[in-house]
């Protein structure tokens, strides 16, 4: 209890201090808030930043733990085996989220002409899996695939070309089925950073038949599964394959980003944004440290006083180092609130992200601490040098000063 009313009066008295030295410590404390601003800005936007280079890697190649399985048989009829053994698999494993996807090719009627649009066909559960962003619009619902005319989502290219139209208006786009014509119903837009230039659409499964496309290839299975059960559902998966269809029949393995990295993929970005961090948190220590000592400096006398009245070296060297500690707490506070500003403003996010994060991360916690440990831990710094010269202030020397 003597311990806990020691500490806070030397608190209460380092603030005090501070008070009394306020323009002095304020334009101390601008350069060690801005450094803390600065520190917990660089953390909290490459969050945004990881976030969206995880997020891409997600969208190319699924969410971790994404299994892929890829059939070798390219007639109707293995197609048919295997959909029904994946059927049965999904169901004995309980697997929650699945897709169909293959890519076929749709000869549709634009305004200038004919053309041949490259097509993803899928299942309702791939745009969780991949992390699809619908730009404006929609993604397919479980109602969509009963519906006579089949919808579509294209990209913007794609959209240009149909005019630009309201999604609210329902806009369609003339397929070609042979020497029959089908319409197919625009549900949504997706951008599409790899191909901007060119027209792309995304299609159910159960609607290849009503658009009369055929795969380009054979269509291949994914599953999303936790990461720690990967490996032996993958062994899993292929031992009921060759057991269903015979060995060889199906190749089966994880898609994901993670799958082909030994090591952490964005740990170059945050050794970066850790060198970064360091540099700022050093640059407004030095800055402290150089003023305080002045300021120390400039309390020779006082210091000297204290000590002819009894305080003890110890005390003395506290209450100096706390003084600083108390500032520079406050600094980190004042500036981990300004970081926050800065990282959570619409038009930071909207730059950084560029439309293409789905889950927008919140400003890290971390972030907040790192600010304020390393305001904490500047201001016990730059008051150590300062403290140990206040210590050893001799009190006849320093009430002559």
């Amino acid at each position: 209890m003597n311990a806990l009313a020691a500490l806070w009066g030397a608190i209460v008295e380092a603030w005090q201090e501070v008070r009394i030295h306020r323009t002095r410590v304020l334009l101390s404390l601008i350069g060690v808030g801005v450094a803390v601003c600065a520190l917990s800005s660089v953390v909290g936007l490459a969050s945004i930043v990881e976030q969206r280079m995880r997020e891409g890697n997600e969208r190319w190649g699924g969410r971790p733990a994404m299994i892929a399985v890829h059939p070798s048989g390219e007639d109707a009829a293995s197609q048919e085996r295997v959909d029904e053994a994946w059927s049965t698999i999904l169901k004995r494993h309980d697997i929650r989220y699945a897709s169909k996807v293959g890519d076929a090719s749709l000869s549709v009627q634009f305004r200038d002409g004919v053309t041949s649009v490259p097509a993803r066909t899928v299942d309702l559960d791939h745009a969780t899996m991949h992390r699809t962003v619908v730009k404006e619009g929609r993604w397919f619902r479980s109602a969509d695939e009963q519906l006579l005319a089949p919808p579509i989502i294209v990209n913007e290219a794609f959209w240009r070309r149909l005019g630009s139209p309201a999604l609210a208006t329902h806009p369609t786009a003339t397929v070609l089925k042979g020497d029959s014509k089908v319409t197919a119903v625009v549900v949504g837009i997706v951008t599409t950073p790899e191909s901007p230039d060119d027209a792309t659409a995304i299609m159910l499964n159960s609607g290849v038949d009503r658009l009369g496309v055929a795969h380009l290839g054979p269509p291949y299975l994914e599953a999303w599964v936790p990461p720690e059960v990967a490996k032996p559902l993958v062994a899993a998966i292929t031992a009921e394959f060759d057991q269903a269809l015979g060995k060889g029949m199906v190749n089966v393995d994880r898609s994901d980003y993670l799958a082909y990295e030994d090591s952490d993929p964005l740990l170059p970005l945050k050794l970066g944004v850790g060198g970064i961090a360091v540099l700022i948190l050093l640059l407004g220590a030095l800055g402290l440290v150089n003023i305080a000592m002045v300021t120390v400096r400039h309390r020779i006398r006082e210091i000297g006083v204290r000590r002819s009245f009894g305080a003890t070296g110890a005390r003395v060297f506290f209450a100096v180092m706390m003084e600083s500690v108390v500032a520079t707490v406050v600094a980190g506070a004042a500036g981990v609130a300004l970081s926050v500003l800065v990282v959570k403003n619409p038009w930071v996010e909207e730059r950084l992200g560029d439309g293409m994060i789905a889950d927008m991360p919140p400003f890290p916690v971390e972030a907040a601490v790192i600010g304020l440990v390393a305001a904490t831990a500047v201001g016990a710094l730059a008051g150590l040098l300062p403290a140990l010269v206040a210590v050893r202030v001799k009190v006849i020397d320093a009430i002559r000063y």
